[in-house]
Formats: structure tokens, C-alpha cells, sequence
């Protein structure tokens, strides 16, 4: 070390707890690669604050686990963080030994396979005390000669999991139930009462009351200075009562978060803009109080809320087909015309909104290749020929096959339409896209593919997305999630932003 430097972990630990230009955790442009140069995940932005709980979410093999885990420079074998900017509270931890060392000392990580990273031959209470600040293999017998920090330590980590000291801390690993190893493994990523704990997969393999147990846990570290959490998880009903923040990686390695407030795409110009906007049924009660809603270009913004709180009525509004009673409306920095029949050919285009219903909203007597072929033409102003070859395009990226297009929609599922509306809905290029539970008539696959549709035409062209969902899946690949409260009538963001 050069004469007047500072070793990055002494610096780091020279830092007060809850103080620091930059407080919690953060790495930034954390890229992996295996040994073949192969990329497996990144870049990737992971921010913590200080006191959150981050959730780190989507599809297998997306790259959860190695993203966090990079940071922390605790990759298996195989794996190499090739690029990648970590802090803690402002304080640069380098690659290598320090990150190591920092690890080593001040995070507490609780891996997918917890059983097999118990040592068989070691008790209980020395698998757990491993966990605590300096704990060495020494630890079991200091303990039983006096440790009683340790000890009480321990056995507290293990009481609060719901496990019985005197019934299991003698016992060894191969003694343990799968659950009880999952919760012995945990006691020992927590007992140290850790800066950074990282749980991949927590509540895999266990019952619900012991989940609870973990949901306690948790709730213990929420909102101490000093303290960060990161849950790798596929459990969404899990993820949505732990986190205050969720980053989702989809498969192509690209980081999305959900949670209000977080910025627009870089340079996203405001496509549409609402304020002060108030829908009132015909007898005059109030159905939406005063919505604000910015959405920008390239952006996705998620509403969710309970039936019959007036997340339909939102987008009703905003195509025109429920004209609100006051307020102001804007596309692209001009005003929107309240009612569908006030809007000219080319805001017609830019907003194009897909209902709940597709079976009211495709002509029974028209085939699908028809009603594909429509927009172009009324439009855009194509060519029939042009407007008509457009449309095997159109069926394939929504999934559909060619052959649908000689089709009428009675002929049709309910899935299918849904799909054929969404195409017809595309088929014009609009700048904004309304879209009311669009994924809800569809499996799986088929959701998956119209989500990475609209996500592909958010990064290539710009296209805003207002969407309204129950389904958190649907809302965790948004940029931000709104809930529309039914008491107040009003949307209300959801958690904070993450990068």
C-alpha cells in the first residue's frame, strides 16, 4: 500500500452508520461472465438505501442470484464480475481481496441450496455462531467455556426461526429436517446482525407458519441505519410483503424496477400528461378525485387497485370514451381532446386503447386479416395491398399463426382475440398504448409474448404504455406502479425507485 493511502475496508468502516454521500449499498454496472467469455448477466444496477429491503426478481436463469452475488464478490467457481462499481455508503469497495475481506466481516448470505452449505460434521450451534463477527472454528467451545454473548446470540437467532436451542443445537446437519436446515442456515446469515444480508429463495421448502417467522425477521432490520437486505425470490406474495424496493431481470439480462417514482427512460419526452383530471358517473358520483399521471416516451406505467376502484374508468377517460368532468389533458404537449369524436385523424393513431372485452371490440361479421388491415389504411393512409400485407406480421408478433387471418373472431378463443385485438391495437404505431388487463385471457407463454412485445417496441420505437393489471407479475415489469386508492379515488405510488 502506497505511503498516505487508506485501506478501502478501514475507510469503509470509518464511515458512521446512517451517514455517507451515499448511503446503503450500491453497485453499479455489474456485468458477469464466465470463463469461456460468455455473458451471463449485466449490466446490472442494484441500489440499496439504508434500512430497505430489496426484492431481486424474475424468470429462472435471468441472472438473479449471480448479479447480487458479484457484488459482494462471493461468485462460484466459473463465474468472473467483469465490470462493475461497488459502494458502500459512498465508499469505493474494490474487486478482490477487500471486497472479500469487507464480505467476510460485514454481510451475512443465505445461499438457493442451504443444506449443503452446512458442514456435516459441525453442531448446530457452531453452524450457526459461524455467522457472528470474528467466529472461528474455535467458537463452539469458547461458547461453552463462557462465550455467553455468543451463546445468547445464537440461541436468539435460532429461537426467533422457531427452533428449540435445547432440542436441536447439538445436533448435526444430516439430524435436521430440510426445513430445519433451511432455518439453521438462515440463524447463521442473520445472528451477526449483518450490514448487507442477502437471502436467495428465503421461504423455498418452508410452511407457512415458518415464513412468517422469516417475514419477522425481516421486519426487524427495516428502516435501522446501517442495515441493507436483498431477497432473491420467485415468491411474488412473499416479495410484495417484505420489499420496499424489487428490481426484476428479464432473460435478456436487462434490469427493470417497479416502484413509483423512479426516472423516465433517458430523454423520454412527456407523451401523456394529466392534471387534475375528475370522472363523475352520470348520476354524479365520483369516480376518479383529481388524477395526476405523467407517462413518458419508451416508458411503462402500471395501475393496480382492487375491482371497482376506477382503473378502467382511468383509461376510459384518457381514450376519450368516458370524457372526464374537469381537467387537463395533454399528448405530447398539446391538448387531448376530452371526447373520441373531437380528435382528429393523427391523435386517433397515437392513442389507441385494448379493453377488457375483445369480443366487443372486433366486428363479428369482419375477418381478422380485415380488421388488422383497417388502421393502416384509415390511419396511416396505406395501400390496401400495403395495409393487407402487413398483417402476417402482425398475427406473428403476438403470437398467432398466419392462418388466423381468414378467421372470424367467433371462430376464435378468448385468448386469441385478446391477442388479435392487441395486434389491431399496434397495427396503427401509436405513441401511447391503453391496455385494460391484456395479459388476463392469456397462459402463460402467450402473456410472456406480449410483454416482450410491448417491451421490444418501448426500447426500439418509444412506445408509452399506461397499463391497468391485478396481476403483480404484469405490474413488475413496469417502470413504475401506481395504485388507484378506493377510498380517495385518487392514484397513490407504490414503494420507491430502484436502479
Amino acid at each position: 500500500m502506497a505511503v498516505g493511502s487508506v485501506d478501502p475496508i478501514d475507510a469503509v468502516d470509518s464511515v458512521a452508520e446512517g451517514e455517507g454521500p451515499d448511503e446503503g449499498l450500491s453497485a453499479l454496472g455489474v456485468r458477469v461472465r464466465n470463463l469461456e467469455g460468455r455473458a451471463v448477466v449485466g449490466p446490472v444496477n442494484l441500489r440499496v438505501p439504508d434500512g430497505r429491503v430489496l426484492a431481486v426478481m424474475g424468470a429462472s436463469g435471468g441472472g438473479k442470484t449471480s448479479a447480487v452475488l458479484a457484488a459482494l464478490d462471493a461468485l462460484p467457481p466459473g463465474l468472473v464480475r467483469e465490470a462493475g462499481q461497488v459502494r458502500w455508503h459512498g465508499t469505493p469497495i474494490p474487486a478482490g481481496g477487500p471486497a472479500r475481506r469487507w464480505r467476510l466481516a460485514h454481510a451475512g448470505i443465505l445461499g438457493q441450496d442451504p443444506a449443503s452449505d452446512l458442514h456435516p460434521l459441525r453442531t448446530v450451534f457452531s453452524l450457526v455462531a459461524e455467522g457472528l463477527p470474528r467466529s472461528g472454528p474455535e467458537v463452539e467451545g469458547a461458547a461453552r467455556s463462557g462465550g455467553r454473548d455468543a451463546r445468547r446470540a445464537v440461541r436468539g437467532a435460532l429461537t426467533d426461526l422457531g427452533l428449540d436451542p435445547d432440542a436441536v443445537g447439538r445436533r448435526r446437519p444430516h439430524e435436521l429436517s430440510g426445513g430445519q436446515a433451511q432455518r439453521v442456515a438462515l440463524a447463521r446469515a442473520v445472528v451477526g446482525d449483518p450490514r448487507v444480508l442477502v437471502l436467495d429463495e428465503p421461504t423455498s421448502g418452508l410452511d407457512p407458519a415458518t415464513v412468517e417467522l422469516v417475514v419477522e425477521v425481516l421486519e426487524r432490520r427495516r428502516g435501522r441505519p446501517g442495515r441493507v437486505t436483498v431477497v432473491v425470490t420467485h415468491d411474488r406474495a412473499f416479495a410484495e410483503r417484505v420489499a420496499d424496493d424489487r428490481l426484476v431481470l428479464g432473460s435478456s439480462s436487462e434490469a427493470r424496477a417497479a416502484g413509483a417514482g423512479r426516472a423516465a427512460p433517458s430523454g423520454g419526452a412527456e407523451v401523456l400528461g394529466l392534471r387534475g383530471v375528475r370522472v363523475t358517473a352520470p348520476g354524479g358520483r365520483e369516480l376518479i378525485a383529481g388524477a395526476d399521471l405523467s407517462v413518458r416516451r419508451g416508458e411503462c406505467v402500471a395501475v393496480l387497485g382492487p375491482s371497482g376502484s376506477g382503473k378502467s374508468t382511468l383509461l376510459r377517460a384518457v381514450a376519450g370514451l368516458r370524457p372526464p368532468s374537469s381537467g387537463e389533458m395533454s399528448l405530447d404537449g398539446a391538448p387531448l381532446p376530452p371526447r373520441l369524436r373531437d380528435r382528429d385523424r393523427q391523435v386517433l393513431r397515437a392513442v389507441q386503447f385494448v379493453g377488457q372485452d375483445p369480443v366487443g371490440a372486433l366486428n363479428p361479421a369482419h375477418r381478422v386479416g380485415a380488421a388488422l388491415a383497417r388502421p393502416a389504411r384509415v390511419l396511416l393512409g396505406t395501400s390496401r395491398a400495403e395495409a393487407r400485407a402487413r398483417v402476417p406480421d402482425l398475427l406473428a408478433r403476438v403470437g398467432l399463426p398466419g392462418s388466423v387471418a381468414d378467421a372470424h373472431p367467433g371462430r376464435l378463443s378468448g385468448g386469441q382475440r385478446q391477442r388479435v385485438a392487441i395486434a389491431r391495437a399496434l397495427a396503427a404505431r401509436p405513441a401511447l398504448l391503453l391496455a385494460d388487463e391484456v395479459t388476463s385471457a392469456l397462459d402463460a407463454a402467450s402473456a410472456r409474448t406480449v410483454l416482450e412485445l410491448l417491451d421490444s417496441l418501448r426500447e426500439e420505437h418509444g412506445l408509452a404504455v399506461l397499463m391497468v393489471t391485478h396481476d403483480r407479475d404484469v405490474a413488475a415489469r413496469a417502470d413504475r406502479v401506481l395504485v388507484l386508492d378506493p377510498e380517495r379515488r385518487e392514484l397513490c405510488p407504490e414503494g420507491l425507485t430502484v436502479s
